[in-house]
């Protein structure tokens, strides 16, 4: 028994070595946010009058979103095996490639940027430590995170860059590049923090600068400089955890 114990020690000491300076940092922001009670959770809110629902593991994941407009009762799934939508409860069949495509992007980067910091330990995500930094006094580890094509969905080539805290390892600020719509930067600061079911839900204010092509790695110079417009606001409301049943 002692032999195994020591065995088990040693693979666990040898995985955590194996692990880049990216990678343990990211492991310390998720464990900060919520740690294992993503795994355990179905996690509800609205957004924009759009109710969500959100259910993510290493295995599989299915996201909701329902809200009624002049065609009567929208619901939008999408998981693993793919997307579908219903109108009153009837399957709509005569979607095409293009708005399937547009809304699965739509459903997913909401549930993106509401499960973050746990979705950058995703396989198909590809993270790198920039070093350390300084904002309004505070300092922080900068991870960007780019994607492979393969696992990545459509937008594999956008680029995010986190501003991890050095010290409570909390997610307070983001940048991101995007190629849909016409493209462009985005910069994202947390604006308010709720914590619900042991988990970290951050609101922010969505910034933009003037010039579409700025990369992401630019933007806390153009932050700390005033240089951001204020585009909108992005609030998470009603928000509810709820333990998944064993």
């Amino acid at each position: 028994m002692r032999y195994l114990t020591l065995v088990v020690l040693s693979f666990y000491l040898i995985s955590c070595e194996s692990k880049s300076e990216a990678e343990k940092i990211v492991d310390l922001a998720i464990q900060a946010h919520g740690g294992e009670a993503y795994k355990n959770s179905k996690i509800e809110f609205d957004f924009r009058n759009i109710h969500y629902s959100i259910y993510k593991s290493a295995s599989g994941f299915e996201y909701i979103r329902e809200f009624s407009d002049s065609t009567g009762n929208v619901k939008d799934v999408l998981n693993n095996e793919g997307f579908v939508r219903t109108v009153n409860s009837v399957k709509i069949d005569t979607l095409t490639e293009e708005r399937i495509g547009a809304f699965s992007r739509s459903v997913n980067s909401v549930a993106y940027f509401a499960f973050l910091p746990y979705g950058l330990n995703d396989a198909a995500a590809i993270k790198s430590h920039l070093g350390s930094t300084e904002i309004n006094g505070e300092n922080y580890e900068m991870i960007k995170v780019t994607f492979h094509q393969e696992g990545g969905g459509d937008d594999f080539d956008d680029e995010f860059l986190y501003w991890i805290g050095s010290d409570d390892h909390f997610v307070d600020f983001m940048a991101y590049s995007y190629h849909t719509d016409g493209g462009g930067v985005r910069m994202r600061e947390v604006s308010k923090v709720q914590e619900v079911g042991g988990i970290r839900f951050q609101n922010y204010l969505n910034l933009k600068p003037e010039d579409k092509n700025t990369p992401v790695e630019s933007m806390q110079e153009l932050f700390e400089n005033g240089k951001l417009e204020l585009l909108s606001e992005i609030n998470l409301e009603n928000i509810q955890v709820k333990p998944l049943e064993e």
